[in-house]
């Protein structure tokens, strides 16, 4: 199989080359002010709140530039020195000070800190807020239970500009959740008026309001086409952002996107196809970054709960039918980290690590033929049509290869704007998906996809209770040594019963004009407005 054969279906899609309304409905609102910064990508927010059920990854984007929290982190250079988020570096965001102690940690709130509409901001916002957290349900309070944060009476009211977090429990984690996507503080009042018996949080208001008081106001939303943000003039939890307007475009064509920055038509360009930046990396009027992306994976997972997938020698079989180089090559153009060819046991307390299996069809038909399928099965592949671009080669590749162990794979495309709700059901016999902890312990990515703990992002229905035991050591153990065998141990555990498969540790690429700078990675993977200028 060649490259050209998948770009075929892109091109295609694209139009052939640039439509000439894409690019006259980008340009005419740009308006090629320096004030004005121009982002296309591929797929947009399907809501407005992170707490939200079936909210994607780009309502974080959302909530990171339209919210305030408590604090945030410092800046490092990554190895080719472009800035990289520092979660060991905690900086002050809407709190200005805070007094850390063994069981508790007390904050202070700047006075002049106000929501979007004027009104103060206040502790009981604060506390509103991280009680709604875990009070939704879902995604929201299993993340808030990775940090020891699951309890109302741990949030404190103390006045209205003092805020106390009181521990359960010593947790490396909970005050890097002061600073997550989840904590942004809401206007309380404002979504009280919202709420209802079937709705106590509001959320179907949240869902299409923004009740915040961050760097950025939402001026207009259309959900799958674009969102148009503007400077809080009157935010004060940091410096004031250099662009006073950011449009935010939906493009889904990979070539569309690429020609309207050639052209000069945008400015930015987010989360790019691995070819895209390859070729773009030669354009001297563009920067391209590819920062890599911490404690994440993109896998291939089996619902063990489902046959023939609850066998683990048919999960083996599939580990080493999987044409590993050929994804590098033809779906990734290298611009990742291979996962694949590890050494047989697991000596290395890290993740991500490659791990032993390679592409060996005789040693995956052999597995078969023991697990009692030597003719094979037929199954289902899903993925996320709104990463198609890379996942649409990746499991081409893969049904190819699967099918010569007599595997026959059907392809299961499911927009974007419904992935998370449909692989939070578990109900999908075989996915590809990509998975990154915010912060770079191997505990915490394990916590959320291998253990039993009944979170979203266990897509395989993985549950094991040695594994569960080993996640629950390692994420409380203070003593290093004893913490790296945790770690080796439920890495060991996980390449054994291969519920998944790990494929790579992908690069998340940018490009943007030259005139453009402060781009920085953060761990939610998607674009801090309040850093980049244009020059």
């Amino acid at each position: 199989m060649k490259r050209r054969d998948f770009l075929k279906g892109a091109a295609a899609s694209a139009g052939g080359a640039v439509a000439a309304e894409a690019l006259a409905g980008v340009t005419a609102r740009a308006e090629d002010a320096k004030d004005t910064l121009v982002i296309v990508s591929e797929a947009g927010p399907n809501g407005l709140d992170t707490d939200v059920p079936g909210a994607n990854r780009s309502v974080f984007e959302v909530n990171w530039n339209c919210y305030d929290r408590l604090v945030t982190f410092g800046v490092r250079k990554d190895e080719n020195g472009n800035d990289y988020y520092d979660y060991k570096t905690l900086v002050p965001e809407l709190a200005e000070e805070w007094d850390l102690r063994d069981m508790s940690v007390t904050l202070k709130l700047r006075r002049n800190a106000k929501f979007h509409d004027g009104t103060p901001i206040t502790a009981k916002d604060v506390k509103w807020t991280f009680d709604r957290a875990i009070g939704v349900g879902g995604y929201p309070k299993s993340t808030m239970a990775a940090a020891s944060l699951t309890k109302p009476e741990q949030f404190v009211v103390v006045d209205d500009h003092t805020f106390r977090v009181d521990f359960l429990t010593r947790d490396k984690l909970t005050m890097l959740y002061l600073g997550v996507p989840v904590t942004g503080i809401y206007h309380s009042e404002a979504v009280k008026k919202h709420v209802t018996a079937d709705d106590p949080w509001g959320q179907q208001w949240t869902k299409l309001n923004i009740a915040g008081g961050g760097a950025y106001k939402l001026a207009q939303w259309t959900p799958g086409q674009d969102a148009v943000f503007v400077r809080n003039d009157d935010w004060g939890s940091g410096k004031l952002p250099q662009c006073r307007r950011v449009i935010s475009r939906v493009v889904p064509a990979s070539g569309t996107r690429r020609a309207l920055l050639e052209r000069g038509d945008v400015d930015f360009s987010y989360d790019l196809p691995p070819k895209d930046a390859a070729d773009m990396s030669a354009d001297g009027n563009l920067k391209v970054i590819g920062s890599l992306m911490e404690n994440t994976v993109q896998y291939l997972g089996m619902n063990v709960t489902m046959k023939p997938f609850d066998n683990p020698k048919v999960r083996q079989a599939v580990a080493y039918a999987v044409p590993y180089q050929k994804i590098m090559d033809l779906a990734l153009y290298n611009r990742a980290r291979p996962l694949f060819g590890g050494p047989a046991k697991v000596t290395a307390a890290e993740w991500p690590q490659p791990s032993p299996y390679v592409t060996d069809f005789a040693k995956a038909k052999q597995l078969l033929a023991e697990a009692g399928y030597p003719n094979g099965f037929e199954t289902t592949l899903s993925f996320d049509l709104g990463a198609a671009v890379t996942n649409e080669p990746l499991c081409v590749l893969v049904q190819e290869a699967l099918g010569q162990v007599g595997i026959k794979v059907t392809l299961d495309k499911i927009p974007g704007s419904n992935w998370r709700a449909t692989f939070t059901k578990k109900t999908l016999p075989l996915q590809t998906n990509l998975f990154g902890a915010w912060f770079n312990y191997p505990d915490f990515v394990f916590y959320f996809v291998y253990s039993g703990a009944g979170t979203i992002f266990n897509t395989m229905a993985y549950d094991n209770p040695e594994m569960n035991k080993a996640i629950g050591d390692a994420h409380y153990q203070a003593d290093p040594t004893l913490y790296a065998q945790d770690v080796v141990n439920f890495v060991q555990r996980a390449f054994d019963d291969v519920p998944n498969v790990p494929l790579y540790q992908p690069q998340l690429n940018v490009a943007m004009r030259r005139n453009v700078s402060g781009y920085r990675y953060w761990f939610h993977r998607q674009v801090d407005y309040r850093p980049l200028v244009k020059a």
